[in-house]
């Protein structure tokens, strides 16, 4: 597998060759650069499998790479080194791009080019990504729904049912998304978020919806559009407790 390091830290980068050297032996390093453009240039050139790149970088942040590529020059992975922050971590989960946390840990690193040999990185992804780390903090996120990338207000969510490895987000003004995302993925990345909570297996509900909650048959809440959201037993106190806090 032909690498390339992207990284504008020379430290960065011999770190890290030292590191694949020693626990990724199938990974050839083929060139190192130490900003944006250098790297456009040495992935047209080399034509690499993988592209190891920082975002925080001087001039060009890692996220603009794609930009300087037509999709059907798009045929290298991606796993990204950063320091970023909690959210953005969340981010790169959800959109299903790999990332390595500074200072890299050999067996994580290990573990993603492992997972990079068995699954090909798709250029959805990384643009779902792209789009939720741009906006810096979590109003809206974009999603996949078919052939569309969508944008959806976090607040208008009303809840999220799962389906498998989809999930159907419902809407307030009763509009309905089928996302290719399971809803641990929702989970992940809404749930940072007090108003949100996993209240059932199969659903997520944003409390700002919440107009009561129903005992009987076995507990569920009432939102907003009269629709009746099953719960876990295990979650009632929760509810109760975050039902108090939202309603203050």
């Amino acid at each position: 597998m032909k690498a390339i390091l992207i990284d504008d830290e020379k430290r960065a980068r011999v770190s890290l060759a030292l590191l694949l050297q020693e626990y990724c032996p199938t990974v050839e390093i083929v060139a190192e650069c130490g900003n944006l453009p250098e790297g456009v240039k040495a992935i047209l050139r080399y034509k690499p499998d993988l592209v190891l790149l920082d975002i925080e970088m001087p001039g060009h942040s890692g996220l603009e790479l794609l930009d300087f590529f037509d999709e059907d020059e798009v045929n290298f992975s991606i796993i990204f080194t950063t320091a970023y922050n909690e959210y953005a971590l969340q981010a790169f989960k959800f959109s299903a791009i790999d990332y390595l946390l500074k200072p890299i840990n050999p067996e994580q690193l290990a573990e993603a080019i492992l997972r990079l040999e068995k699954q090909k990185q798709k250029l959805e992804n990384f643009k779902i990504l792209k789009e939720n780390i741009n906006q810096g903090s979590l109003t809206k996120i974009a999603v996949p729904s078919r052939n569309t990338l969508i944008f959806l207000d976090i607040l208008k969510i009303a809840y999220i049912k799962g389906e498998g490895s989809y999930s159907e987000v419902f809407c307030d003004n009763d509009s309905k998304k089928l996302v290719s995302r399971n809803l641990k993925n929702f989970e992940d990345i809404l749930c940072k978020d007090k108003r949100f909570m996993r209240v059932h297996k199969s659903y997520l509900v944003n409390f700002e919806h919440v107009i009561a909650y129903n005992k009987s048959d076995g507990g569920s809440l009432v939102l907003e559009s009269g629709i009746h959201i099953p719960v876990s037993p295990d979650k009632v106190q929760s509810i109760l407790d975050q039902i108090q806090i939202i309603k203050r």
